[in-house]
C-alpha cells in the first residue's frame, strides 16, 4: 500500500515548454543543494535571493506549489529560520521526486 507521499503529482504543461521544464525542474533540484551549502555559511541573503527566483519562475512554467515553496524559503530566509527552511527544502524535495508533467 503506498502512502500519500508516493502519489504522482500532475503538472500539464503547453509543448512550447517541453524542451524547458526539465532543465527548470533539474535547476530546483540544484538549489537545495545549493540552499543546504548556504544554510552552513549562515548566506541567508542568497537563501533569500533564491527563494525569491523560485518565487517568481514557479508560476510561469506552471509550477504554482514551486512558487509557494519560493515564497516561503524567502520569507524564512529573512527571518533567519534555518527549521523553516529545512522544512521548504524537504517540501520541496518531496514535490519534485512526485511531479510528472504532461505536455498538451
Amino acid at each position: 500500500m503506498k502512502s500519500g507521499h508516493d502519489t504522482r503529482i500532475i503538472i500539464r504543461a503547453d509543448r512550447d515548454l517541453e524542451d524547458l521544464i526539465p532543465g527548470f525542474l533539474d535547476n530546483r533540484r540544484q538549489d537545495i543543494a545549493t540552499i543546504k551549502n548556504l544554510l552552513v555559511s549562515g548566506d541567508f541573503d542568497a537563501i533569500a535571493r533564491l527563494g525569491h527566483d523560485m518565487k517568481g519562475s514557479g508560476k510561469g512554467y506552471g509550477f504554482d506549489d514551486i512558487t509557494r515553496l519560493g515564497m516561503h524559503i524567502e520569507q524564512y530566509a529573512k527571518e533567519k529560520n534555518t527549521a523553516g527552511i529545512g522544512k521548504q527544502l524537504r517540501a520541496l524535495g518531496g514535490y519534485l521526486d512526485r511531479v510528472e508533467v504532461r505536455y498538451d
